[in-house]
């Protein structure tokens, strides 16, 4: 005998504590055994369900080929929608009226303070200004305005960006008058 002993018994050979020892069976012979006994429980648990008759199915379960929606299965609202824009051909109406919508997050606010888009037919925007100070500042932007446009809604969508002036009504006939001026003997200044 070793000169360890402990209080439980003799000193132990393998360093391991008590009931840690490694097992003398193989691992397979270990594996096989667990195997046969879930074997034998699959089957006890059968036999139970038979005698409750609830017996499982035998054959699997078969799955639809054709797992999806159906045309005639309800939608979701979003889908739907696409749909019928695209059945109708109306996605570009859409996206210009979106475009014209957020008119504000596309050209900034000074711009969309003092502009308005008008309409848009093959390719071409008309855009209202209120004064022709801001009628020539858009045209001088209509390139850069072009691009953000087709950025929005494809490219080639928008080709021309058509400016217009304040729309004031003609312009009255004769000479110009001011309440209180001096005639022609009024300067500036």
């Amino acid at each position: 005998m070793s000169a360890e002993s402990t209080p439980g018994g003799p000193a132990r050979e393998s360093g391991l504590p008590r009931g840690s020892e490694l097992p003398r069976e193989s691992a397979e012979r270990i594996a096989a055994r667990g195997a046969a006994l879930a074997r034998e429980k699959l089957a006890q648990a059968k036999a139970d369900a038979e005698r409750r008759g609830r017996l499982p199915r035998r054959e699997p379960r078969r799955r639809r080929a054709g797992v999806g929606r159906d045309a005639a299965d309800p939608q979701l609202l979003g889908s739907a929608i696409r749909d019928l824009l695209a059945f109708r051909g109306w996605e570009q109406e859409v996206a210009v009226g979106g475009v014209f919508g957020r008119w504000r997050d596309i050209v900034g606010p000074d711009l969309a303070a003092h502009t308005k888009p008008e309409t848009f037919t093959e390719g071409e925007v008309v855009v209202s200004a209120d004064s022709t100070a801001w009628a020539t500042q858009v045209r001088l932007l209509a390139a850069t305005l072009v691009r953000r446009l087709n950025e929005e809604l494809g490219e080639g969508t928008v080709r021309r960006v058509k400016v217009q002036g304040p729309q004031r009504g003609p312009r009255p006939r004769g000479g110009l008058r001011v309440t209180g001026s001096k005639g022609s003997r009024d300067t500036y200044g």
